[in-house]
C-alpha cells in the first residue's frame, strides 16, 4: 500500500510541473483552518447582534499592510467548556488557546503564482484539572475526541512552511512544517473552532490515523480538469508539535516513518471546492518502536452539496485497517444550513462507529454520536456557539449506556 501511494504521488508531482493553463484562479486547497483561507473568511463582513467593528482602525492597518507589502496576519483567542451528564471521573472541563498565524508573499507578488512563508504559533492551556481534549477519553470512557484542539500542552508550531502557487494558481506545493488536517479530507464543517466540535466530523471521521501539528513533510495539489483535483501528501508520522526540531529529519529520512496520504476529488470548480466536493483519500503510516505504533492504512471519502446557497448536506466515512486510528469503520451524515452568507450558522451530524480493535479491544460496542450546534456572531470579532452531544454506548464506560454533553465556545479573531 505505501509503496503504491508513494508511487502515485511521484507522478502527480511530474502532472503538476506539467499541467496546462485550463482554469481561472481560485480559492487556495486546504481546510477552513488553513491559515490563510482563516485569514481570508475572519475578514469578511459578518451579521452580528452587535453591529461595526470596535477597532476598525486596526483592520485598516492591517488591510494595507496586505495591499502594500503582501503581509497579512491574524491573531485569536478561543475558549471551550463541557460539562457531561455523566461522567467516570470529572463531569467537565474547559480550556483556551491564543493562535498567532499568517502569510508573507514574497515572490510573485501580485501575480498568481505567488511563493509566501506560512506560520502558525499557538499556545494551548487548560482551565481545570483535565483539558477538554481529554475529555472523552479521559473522563467519559468515550472513544473520541469532543474538542480535540483544546489540550495543555502550552506553546507549540502548527504550521512553519513554504507556500508555492504555479499554473495561475491552479496547483499549489507546500513544504516544511505542517498540519495534515490543512489538507487531507477537509470538510467545510470540520473546524473546531468554526464548526462541528467532535472529530467524528472532521478530518477521517475518526477513522484515520493523524499525525501530530508541525510534522516535517511536504504536500502538492492540483487542479487536472475544470472539475477533477488530485492532492498528495508525505509526512514525518511521529512530529512532536511542542519541539518540531527534535529528530524530524532523522525520522522522516532516516527511520523512515512516514504518513502518506493520495486524494482524488471532483467539484463544480476551484472556486467552489467547499461547497460542491466529493472525494475518496488513501493513507498508510509506517510502525514506529520509538512510539510504539503499529503500520496501518485506510480510506475515507466525503460527499457535500451547497444546495439553494443556504443547505449543506454531507455524508462522510471512512475504514481503517491497523494504524491506530480511534475507529475502524465510520459512516457520518448531517446538514449544515447558513440563511445568508456571514450569518449565524446551524449544523447537526450522525456518526456511527466501530472502535479501531487493535487500538482497543475487538469486543467493545458501536457508538453512536449526536452533535448540534448554532454559531451566532456577537459581535464582528466574536463568535458564540453552544452545542449539544448526545453519546450512545460509550465503548471504554460499561457503566453508561448515553451521555448527554453539553458544550459553549466563543472566538474572538483580530
Amino acid at each position: 500500500m505505501k509503496k503504491l501511494l508513494v508511487d502515485l504521488s511521484t507522478v502527480l508531482a511530474c502532472v503538476l510541473i506539467s499541467t496546462v493553463s485550463r482554469i481561472g484562479y481560485a480559492e487556495n486547497f486546504g481546510g477552513p483552518d488553513a491559515v490563510e483561507n482563516q485569514i481570508a473568511e475572519d475578514a469578511k463582513p459578518r451579521s452580528a447582534l452587535v453591529d461595526g467593528r470596535a477597532s476598525q482602525s486596526w483592520f485598516d492597518w492591517k488591510s494595507s499592510l496586505q495591499e502594500d507589502h503582501g503581509f497579512s496576519f491574524g491573531v485569536d483567542y478561543t475558549t471551550v467548556y463541557l460539562g457531561a451528564s455523566d461522567a467516570l471521573d470529572d463531569d467537565s472541563a474547559s480550556g483556551g488557546m491564543i493562535r498567532f498565524f499568517g502569510s508573507w508573499d514574497l515572490l510573485g507578488r501580485g501575480t498568481k503564482n505567488t511563493g509566501a512563508f506560512v506560520w502558525k504559533v499557538e499556545h494551548r492551556h487548560g482551565y481545570t484539572d483535565i483539558a477538554p481534549s481529554g475529555f472523552g477519553l479521559g473522563s467519559l470512557g468515550y472513544v473520541g475526541f469532543i474538542a480535540p484542539a483544546w489540550s495543555d500542552q502550552g506553546g507549540r508550531f502548527t504550521n512553519f512552511y513554504w507556500r508555492q502557487r504555479f499554473n495561475d494558481g491552479k496547483s499549489i506545493f507546500i513544504g516544511g512544517y505542517l498540519d495534515v488536517t490543512d489538507y487531507a479530507d477537509t470538510f467545510i464543517g470540520g473546524s473546531p473552532w468554526t464548526g462541528f466540535s467532535n472529530l467524528a466530523f472532521s478530518t477521517g471521521s475518526a477513522s484515520m490515523f493523524l499525525p501530530n501539528d508541525a510534522t516535517l513533510g511536504m504536500a502538492v495539489a492540483t487542479m487536472v480538469t475544470n472539475s477533477v483535483y488530485v492532492i498528495a501528501g508525505v509526512t514525518n508520522a511521529y512530529a512532536d508539535s511542542a519541539d518540531p526540531f527534535d529528530d524530524s529529519l532523522d525520522r522522516l529520512f532516516g527511520d523512515g516513518e512516514h504518513f502518506v496520504s493520495l486524494e482524488l476529488g471532483w467539484t463544480n470548480s476551484q472556486e467552489r471546492i467547499y461547497f460542491d466536493n466529493t472525494h475518496v483519500t488513501l493513507w498508510h503510516v509506517d510502525d514506529s518502536a520509538q512510539a510504539g505504533a503499529r503500520e496501518g492504512w485506510g480510506i475515507v471519502f466525503s460527499h457535500v452539496r451547497y444546495l439553494d446557497d443556504k443547505w449543506m448536506p454531507f455524508i462522510r466515512g471512512g475504514y481503517a485497517e491497523d494504524g491506530g486510528s480511534l475507529l475502524q469503520k465510520s459512516i457520518t451524515g448531517g446538514v449544515l444550513y447558513q440563511k445568508n452568507p456571514g450569518s449565524d450558522l446551524f449544523g447537526v451530524g450522525l456518526n456511527w462507529g466501530e472502535p479501531n480493535e487493535t487500538s482497543f479491544s475487538s469486543s467493545l460496542d458501536d457508538q453512536y454520536t449526536l452533535e448540534a450546534f448554532y454559531r451566532f456572531q456577537l459581535t464582528q470579532q466574536i463568535a458564540v456557539t453552544p452545542s449539544i452531544e448526545y453519546l450512545k454506548n460509550p465503548a471504554l464506560n460499561p457503566e453508561e449506556d448515553s451521555i448527554w454533553v453539553f458544550g459553549l465556545r466563543a472566538r474572538l479573531a483580530l
